[in-house]
């Protein structure tokens, strides 16, 4: 029995970056053996199992072969004969279909060191267009990795496009489909997993609200970089520039959904673009079961984004309607995470990425100077039942407009 790290530890190994976890592929043992050394076993598909001192895992070798469309319509074959060489051929890409034995040495039979050197992300073999969950891998790897300047081979984008027109990754579920673009909302380049789908063509199937917005115009005095799905994506930029919360950069990704519906005799404007949004938004998470945190910050954002960026001008009732709207005195960290997107939507056009921003310090104050209004208890006494609400009300956009009065920032525009 032979015991090899593959995987992503390697990778990262060579790339010198830190290693967040390893795993292991037992060659030429057996289910029994591992037992027998109180191995855990953990796997639903094929045996995997959990070292007792490290709890990392360790899984036996094994053969797929492809007999039902999507992504678990494989069979699987293990057993003390299916070699390394074997186990590894049936990973996605070279990068990823590396071994490290005990004593350091580096197996390498498709490659990855070669394709790690030229910055190349590409695919093992033909098998890989066995499953369409590696469509949305490689765009993942490729926003991860994008910052050391790995890109998709090109033969491997035709492989992804080859899979898309065969309607392959209409299998997928949406629980994946969801899981693997959070992960990539966590990415240093989140942009680079959309930029992938929509280059193969898996950006129109996976997520057609998206790939709508592109060639749709917006006003070139506020978005000097015209096309719709271009400041989305430089939006996005800017939110993980802004915040390392993927709620939050998916909030900026959102944001403007609803001009990818606006009628074409009404382009560049896109009057009621922000429910059209909320609407999509909800469409959106019901078919991929979002979690309620990300549904809910979408619709915040495209529903106000337009008045946050308009707060400077605004009278403060209008502002303190929006915030009581917005559920920002109960939930003040939702609110600041709206701000942020908004800020990264300001942010996201050609030019203006680093002109300031006051409207999220000024909203942060105001919300402050509301919610610092508490009735004493004779207020209470002298305003019985509902008008308890009203006097809170009254005193808090009274709070709000002094704020206002010391204030002496300008707006700046934004669309």
């Amino acid at each position: 029995m032979q015991v090899y790290l593959v995987g992503g530890a390697v990778r990262d190994a060579l790339l010198g970056l830190p290693v967040k976890e390893r795993d292991w592929v037992v060659v030429g043992g057996t289910r029994e053996e591992l037992l027998r050394l109180n191995y855990r076993e953990v796997g639903r598909d094929f045996p995997v199992f959990l070292r007792p001192d490290t709890h990392e895992e360790y899984a036996l070798a094994r053969l797929e072969r492809k007999v039902a469309p999507g992504y678990r319509g494989f069979a699987v074959e293990f057993g003390p004969e299916v070699t390394l060489e074997e186990d590894l051929a049936r990973r996605d890409l070279t990068i990823n279909a590396m071994a490290q034995s005990d004593d350091g040495t580096v197996l390498d039979p498709y490659g990855g060191k070669r394709d790690l050197h030229a910055r190349v992300l590409r695919h093992v073999s033909a098998a890989f267009a066995e499953d369409p969950v590696r469509v949305l891998r490689v765009a993942r790897f490729a926003a991860r990795l994008a910052p050391l300047g790995f890109k998709v081979a090109p033969e491997t984008l035709a492989l992804m496009r080859a899979m898309v027109e065969r309607r392959e990754v209409d299998a997928l579920v949406p629980e994946r489909v969801w899981q693997e673009t959070e992960k990539a909302l966590r990415e240093p380049r989140a942009g680079e997993f959309f930029k992938v789908l929509r280059a193969c063509g898996a950006l129109q199937p996976i997520y057609p609200e998206i790939d709508a917005l592109f060639g749709v115009p917006q006003p070139a005095r506020w978005h000097p970089e015209i096309d719709t799905g271009v400041h989305t994506l430089m939006v996005l930029d800017q939110a993980v520039l802004l915040s390392p919360l993927p709620v939050v950069r998916f909030a900026a990704l959102v944001h403007d959904l609803g001009k990818g519906t606006t009628p074409r005799e009404e382009w560049p404007g896109h009057r009621g673009h922000e429910e059209r949004g909320v609407a999509l938004i909800e469409a959106l998470s019901l078919r991929l079961r979002l979690p309620g945190e990300y549904r809910d910050l979408g619709v915040i954002v495209a529903r106000y984004h337009g008045i946050v960026h308009r707060a400077l001008d605004l009278r403060p009732a209008t502002i303190l309607e929006f915030m009581e709207r917005a559920d920002a005195f109960r939930r003040p960290e939702r609110f600041a995470q709206a701000l942020l997107a908004c800020e990264a939507d300001s942010r996201g056009r050609a030019g203006l990425e680093t002109v300031p921003y006051p409207q999220r310090e000024y909203l942060h104050a105001a919300r402050d100077a509301a919610a610092a209004i508490k009735p004493s208890p004779s207020d209470l006494a002298a305003n019985p039942g509902a008008g308890i609400a009203q006097w809170l009300h009254r005193r808090r956009a009274q709070a709000v407009a002094e704020l206002r009065a010391r204030s002496a920032a300008r707006p700046h525009p934004a669309g």
